[in-house]
């Protein structure tokens, strides 16, 4: 195969133009059928709220990292300056929308961009234009392509980080520290867990590069204690650069967010409660004096906290109110294509050692290491893990290509690889506009996903809209919702909102008689999710009214749906 240094980049940058748009003319036209996401609404508010007032701290006290959130609620700023007026995110979320989920194809060119140089430094020409192909199309990566959130961004921020890393490892400092200061600076500014990845894709990359080389041999008779001595000697330089890049990355981060200078109120209310003695007044007069908040920190702070404490998970039945170990790899093999999944498959059947690349090592890396992760919402939270997936898989199908000798079984298999793109196309053009519920056909396909995953996989909240029109559709006026989301529109109506934890049902009767006469449409991932389970522990318990109604309405028959809203009727009992 051609090395790419001999085929001039001039040649794929028609390539990678055309995916670019035909992918963001895809999630353009999502964009503007799919209703709002639990998380827009806040990172819409607090990202105009960062533009009026300077600072990131609105963010940084909820988790967040400001960069992603700047560049989508950018142009709503400049749009308030030139009409003179604030949004009303109440009355006018429709209109603003359209225009921050545009925002994120700023990094989804990047993502399509260093997947292309990842692709190409993998395989060659062809290897970068298969994993464009490929990332363009697949279902997972446009739905949030298509949203004004932060996990493309975090997406894009990694593989530029591990392509120059990688490139640049044998450099000046300039190109093996300073650049990768700076990228892994801008990765914590899009989502702080980050802070784990970078230093993950890292160490992947060197022992990649260090392997390749053999600098871990030892002699054959030597112990296991030799080995690892050997290993740290060699990882010495690597961890000396680590530091730096680490330290300067996370100090850009700071001077990024900046600060308000001001003590933060918990702090201060916690110190105070502390019994009295020495440690109790320095606590407190460092509670007071401390006046470094808000700052880019308190993000990870929360996130770290946020992980340790876990989360209620849903996936295909199970339950459980913290974490389930198995979690984002099973979710991977429902929510990737099949096409995607088998590409790798196809690579270990016909030449195993083809699969060996520095973005295969990242991602079986990162794999291992997402069975401690105790958040487990979505496959957006590992959306990095999806981008090494698919590339790594496209160098390792060109590579597998190239090594085979001319004849019939290499265009069979170079067919084979090109039937993978067009099922991977064919799956993103038959599940528009909802690529977020995307489930392949291995597991059932999109229709019955709800069943197995909920959340950000399924139903996050945004399917206000195509309820509002199926109920005028139909004219129906009796429609209680009981709803999973925050998009402001739910305060419009026509329908009537309702919450299970505010009802006192003692059984399927009571619930009954609340509804009757009535329809009831219910967010899948209400009846169907990691926030309702059956045994609940403290900080995830659910009033026995409402696991009374889902262990009732998981025994009926809905009469209609929605993609992300079952419809019962009660206007018959």
């Amino acid at each position: 195969m051609q090395h790419e240094s001999e085929y001039p980049w001039v040649r794929d940058l028609p390539w990678l133009i055309v995916f670019g748009l035909l992918s963001s003319v895809y999630c353009v036209l999502a964009a503007a059928r799919i209703g709002v996401t639990c998380d827009e609404p806040i990172y819409l508010l607090r990202g105009l709220q960062s533009w009026h007032l300077g600072g990131s701290g609105g963010l940084t006290k909820i988790g967040t990292m400001p960069l992603p959130v700047d560049v989508t609620t950018l142009p709503l700023y400049i749009w308030e300056l030139l009409r003179g007026q604030r949004f009303d995110q109440l009355l006018e979320i429709d209109r603003m929308l359209p225009v921050a989920r545009a925002g994120t194809l700023v990094f989804w060119w990047a993502v399509l961009f260093y997947g292309w140089r990842v692709g190409s430094s993998l395989a060659g020409p062809w290897g970068g234009r298969l994993a464009v192909a490929l990332l363009a199309f697949e279902p997972s990566l446009l739905a949030h392509a298509s949203l004004a959130t932060t996990d493309v961004a975090l997406t894009a921020c990694m593989l530029a980080l591990a392509y120059h890393f990688r490139e640049g490892r044998t450099s000046g400092w300039r190109l093996r520290v300073g650049l990768p200061s700076l990228l892994y600076g801008l990765a914590l500014l899009a989502k702080a867990s980050a802070l784990l990845l970078g230093p993950l894709c890292l160490l992947a990359l060197e022992l990649d590069r260090l392997g390749r080389q053999q600098a871990f041999a030892v002699p054959a008779n030597s112990g296991a204690a030799q080995f690892f001595r050997r290993l740290i000697a060699e990882l010495g330089p690597f961890g000396r650069d680590l530091k730096q890049i680490f330290g300067l990355g996370f100090l850009l981060m700071l001077i990024y967010c900046g600060s308000g200078w001001r003590p933060e109120p918990s702090f201060v209310a916690w110190a105070r409660t502390l019994p009295d003695g020495p440690m109790a007044s320095v606590m407190v007069y460092l509670a007071d004096h401390l006046r470094i908040f808000s700052n880019g920190a308190e993000a990870i702070v929360w996130q770290i906290k946020h992980n340790n404490i876990g989360h209620g998970v849903f996936i295909a039945g199970r339950t459980d109110p913290r974490a389930l170990w198995y979690y984002f790899p099973l979710a991977m093999t429902m929510k990737l294509t099949a096409s995607v999944l088998a590409l790798p498959l196809l690579v270990a059947i016909v030449r195993p050692r083809a699969l060996w690349n520095w973005a295969t090592v990242i991602t079986a890396v990162l794999i291992l290491f997402s069975v401690t992760f105790r958040v487990q919402i979505g496959i957006r939270l590992v959306l990095p893990l999806i981008g090494f997936f698919i590339v790594g898989a496209a160098g390792a199908a060109v590579n597998m290509i190239a090594a085979m000798e001319s004849g019939w079984r290499k265009h069979l298999a170079a067919g084979a690889v090109a039937c993978c793109v067009f099922w991977t196309a064919a799956a993103s053009v038959i599940v528009w506009p909802n690529a977020l519920c995307y489930v392949n056909e291995l597991w059932g396909g999109t229709s019955e996903g709800y069943k197995l995953l909920s959340d950000s996989n399924y139903d996050w909240g945004q399917g206000i809209r195509e309820l509002r029109d199926w109920q005028q559709r139909n004219g129906v006026e009796n429609l209680d919702v009981w709803y999973f989301g925050s998009d402001p529109d739910r305060l419009k109506g026509p329908f009537h909102l309702v919450s299970m934890r505010d009802s006192k049902f003692q059984g399927p009767d009571d619930f009954i008689a609340q509804f009757r006469g009535r329809y009831l449409a219910v967010g899948t991932t209400n009846l169907y999710g990691g926030y309702f389970i059956e045994n609940p522990k403290k900080g995830h318990a659910l009033e026995e009214s409402a696991l009374t109604a889902i262990r009732y309405l998981r025994t009926r028959q809905p009469v209609a749906r929605t993609t992300t809203f079952l419809i019962y009727d009660f206007t018959g009992l």
